[in-house]
Parts: structure tokens; sequence; C-alpha cells
């Protein structure tokens, strides 16, 4: 798998993946389970929903797969196999899935299809693991769709920033409303399709959505991203994370995340 990960594993980025738990990132896809399913969960980064989905599944199996040996090695010390949760996680590539066809009942991949170039390719592979009749869950962010308040010229020039990023990445960063045309053009069939949001506007969060923003543009993958490419300089990478600060100090500021999702059978 060549595809470059816009965001990398930055500290500020795997605190956001930190946060997620299976009931504010996969909620589509809880009242679809049940004791002893078998599921895969793609591109599982630190593995938190991973074990949190096996919680859902007793007697079942659950298996994380990303392609960062070091995300999954720490989602091996932090989630062990319990009698309780029966998890593991190994190194995979989504393009060449080195598992048997037709092994899992569920296969799930949250915030996955926006990084990759070719994500009906990766769709393909997950549709070859499911079993006859099994279930695909993939959601995923429309940052086309993000909005915020107050407005803020410096924070519509990070959308414009990101997009060029992803672009140059061949990436998808508004992947969550090409969901469902994907799916399709995989081989799946009776789509469900929703959205969701994230609403960042409490004190909390908004000192926590503001700040791992402010962090990523000037320490992550994608600050030295963007300075590879040239499209933007170090000292507008500063001013766009100071306006990340001030939004996240104002006590009428509001950050709503929209997220594409699509339940579908093999």
């Amino acid at each position: 798998m060549s595809d470059r990960y816009t965001h990398g594993h930055h500290e500020s980025v795997l605190r956001s993946h930190l946060w997620r738990t299976p009931e504010n990132s996969a909620s589509f896809l809880l009242a679809h389970l049940a004791p002893g399913l078998s599921l895969l969960d793609v591109g599982c980064g630190p593995g938190n929903i991973t074990s949190g989905l096996a919680e859902w599944l007793e007697g079942g199996v659950v298996v994380g797969i990303d392609r960062s040996e070091e995300v999954i090695t720490r989602a091996r010390e932090q989630y062990p196999s319990t009698p309780q949760r029966n998890v593991s996680f190994r190194v995979g590539d989504v393009y060449q899935l080195d598992l048997p066809d037709e092994s899992f009942d569920v296969v799930y991949a949250h915030q996955v299809l926006q990084h990759l170039a070719r994500p009906i390719d990766a769709l393909t592979q997950m549709r070859r693991v499911l079993r006859p009749g099994g279930l695909l869950a993939v959601r995923d962010a429309d940052f086309g769709g993000f909005v915020w308040a107050p407005r803020n010229p410096l924070l519509d020039r990070w959308l414009d920033l990101y997009h060029q990023l992803t672009r140059r990445n061949g990436a998808e960063a508004d992947a969550g409303r090409m969901l469902k045309g994907w799916v399709r053009a995989a081989g799946f069939q009776d789509l469900i399709v929703t959205s969701s949001t994230w609403t960042y506007e409490s004190d909390v969060e908004r000192a926590w959505w503001g700040g791992l923003w402010s962090e990523r543009l000037l320490h992550s993958d994608i600050a030295q991203q963007c300075l590879e490419y040239g499209l933007a300089t170090t000292s507008e990478l500063e001013e766009i994370a100071g306006a990340f600060r001030e939004w996240g100090a104002q006590p009428d500021g509001v950050f709503l995340v929209l997220h594409g999702e699509v339940l579908a059978r093999r």
C-alpha cells in the first residue's frame, strides 16, 4: 500500500483517535451486532474502537488491522484479548487483505476510505472477506460539510488548504458524500445510507478540538506535507493554528463535523 497518510501518527492525531468509541463512531452499526459474530476492523488505529466492538460481540472474534506497525504494537499492549473480549491486531494492507475469503460476518471501516487513492479497490477486498449476506459498515467525515462559528477567514483558509493537501495525496476529503457510490461500485447491495455529526461546543470540547488542530498544523505530518508541497509557509500555518486556539476560546464557538455512513450487504 503506497498511499500517503495525510495526518500521520503524531500525538495530536492519536489523541483524536483515542477519543472515539463504538457509541460516538459506530452507532449506525450497533443495532446490527449480536454475540458470536466475527468482525474485521479495517484501519483500526490504536485499537480503542476495535476493543469496544469486541465487548458488543461476546463469544465472537474481532480482528483489527492497520498498516502502521507502531499503532498495532500500541493496540496489542493496550487491549490484550480476554475471555470477555476476543480481540487481536495485525499489520495489514487494505488493498491486499491477508485473510481468507468469506471469513467475517461484519467488516467495519471508520475514517479510512477518505485517505485512500483507490477506495473502491479497498471495498472490493472488504467484500471478498465477508461471508455471503455479511454486513459492511463504513463511516467517513465530509470536510466540505464542516461548519463553524464564529466565522474566521483563517479557518476558511484551513479548509481550502486541507482539500489541496488531500488532493495532492490522491485522497478525497469529502468522502462522506461519496460512500454510497463507492460501495455500490464495489458490488454491495441493500444499502442503508445515513449521516451523523460530532459537535464541539462546550468549553472543554472547544479547547480539545481547537488545541489538537492547532498542534496538527504545527507538528503533524499535515504541517510537514504542506511545507513539502509548497502549499503553505510556516508563518501561515502558525496563523491558522492561532485561529483554532482563538476559536476554542470563544464562548459562542461551535464546530459541526459531518459524516456519511453506509451499511450494505455482500
